[in-house]
């Protein structure tokens, strides 16, 4: 493979889930329905490893957990749940961790690749265990569960994030507590998702003691995002995106506007993993994927301005960050998120990474991002610079 193709498909592969808990062990038996967001429906003993058996002196459960739909419908989530084994005693910090894109596949979630060693962010989650703080990593809604992945329904991946933070706190093997410190984490859709929970938090989880999020190359607004990337090398984005927005809103009826090779296309798509789908989807067009274009349809362009970023300001404070040079999610979708926020009074500490791209975003802000949550759990000042 060529240098340049390699580097364009790694772009795309970080781009863009009363309480009744079932004894550790039983997680084939039969599931009660829970009764809130959060609970939990079953849980089993896991382990988290960034790389193919590396030690990381921690414990690891997955989840399943009540969360809820765009459309308000109770719905069962997986996830897991990362607690560090280092004798700390008393109440340790929270993360609540929203990947970027792995695929629409269900073996593709990170709680399949967790024990495996191959889940792509787990190195960055590990600069978290590091610091002595849990993690609760969801799978998203309809990622390692059934029915297809609402890949970019933001409304979906925030309240998938909030809930599993809600279930890790109950997750009494967990030890942890309801006045646990929570921050908010992720980028690309993890930016998204992470984005949403931060608007989210007051309306739909006000228990959890947020101490702020920080989020970066957020796919703000997708339609914007779709025109960029349409015949590009990121156009699999949007033909995952379609997928996930039809499983949210089957109304939205996808297959009737796709012709045979779109079919083909998208049926491959739905057991694919990011790097896959990539190859598969890259410099195709809608139009050559469709009978009609469901972009220039009133109830499509809806559905999708229903996921921007923006609309509702965040309760606690923000990182937010953005590459000059991201080629999948223009920066001036990120710098809009900022003026939205800051225009309704958020606490915004906004980065613009003058070098680099989507990719590097991530991996070089991580480490800058772990330490503004540390500030915020030690109760400094931030440093908002709208």
């Amino acid at each position: 493979m060529h240098i340049r193709t390699s580097c364009r498909a790694w772009a795309v592969v970080a781009a863009l889930g009363l309480s009744a808990v079932v004894p550790l062990g039983t997680a084939h038996a039969e599931e009660r329905a829970p009764a809130a967001p959060g609970d939990i429906v079953r849980s089993e003993p896991s382990a988290f490893h960034p790389l193919p058996g590396q030690p990381t002196n921690t414990r690891a459960w997955k989840i399943h957990y009540r969360s809820t739909t765009a459309t308000g419908a109770p719905t069962t989530v997986s996830g897991t749940v990362i607690v560090p084994q280092d004798g700390r005693q008393g109440p340790r910090p929270l993360i609540t961790y929203a990947v970027g894109t792995v695929g629409v596949g269900d073996h593709c979630a990170p709680s399949a690749n967790f024990p495996k060693g191959i889940a792509l962010e787990a190195n960055l989650i590990q600069q978290l265990t590091l610091r002595g703080w849990a993690v609760a990593v969801t799978d998203y809604e309809g990622l390692g569960t059934p029915g297809d992945h609402t890949y970019t329904v933001g409304r979906s991946a925030g309240q998938a994030m909030l809930d599993a933070a809600r279930a890790a706190i109950r997750l009494p093997e967990a030890g942890l507590g309801k006045d646990t410190p929570v921050g908010i984490m992720g980028y690309s859709q993890g930016g998204q998702a992470s984005s949403w929970a931060a608007e989210l938090h007051g309306s739909y989880a006000p228990e959890l003691d947020v101490k702020g999020t920080a989020t970066g190359g957020v796919p703000g607004d997708l339609m914007e995002v779709a025109e960029f990337n349409d015949g590009s090398y990121g156009s699999g984005l949007i033909f995952m995106a379609a997928i996930g927005q039809n499983a949210a809103f089957p109304e939205l009826r996808l297959d009737s506007y796709l012709n045979p090779a779109g079919k083909a296309l998208l049926g491959a798509m739905r057991n694919s993993c990011v790097a896959d789908g990539a190859v598969l989807g890259a410099f195709k067009t809608i139009d050559s994927m469709t009978t009609k274009n469901p972009l220039d349809e009133p109830d499509w362009r809806q559905r999708l301005r229903e996921s921007r970023v923006g609309t509702h300001k965040p309760a606690a404070p923000v990182y937010l960050y953005h590459a000059l040079a991201d080629e999948l999610i223009p920066y001036g979708v990120g710098k809009q998120v900022r003026k939205d926020w800051c225009a309704r009074g958020a606490d915004v500490e906004w980065h613009t990474l003058p070098l680099g791209e989507h990719v590097s975003g991530v991996i070089t802000q991580s480490p800058l991002a772990t330490r503004w949550l540390a500030d915020r759990f030690e109760g400094k000042p931030s440093r908002a610079n709208c």
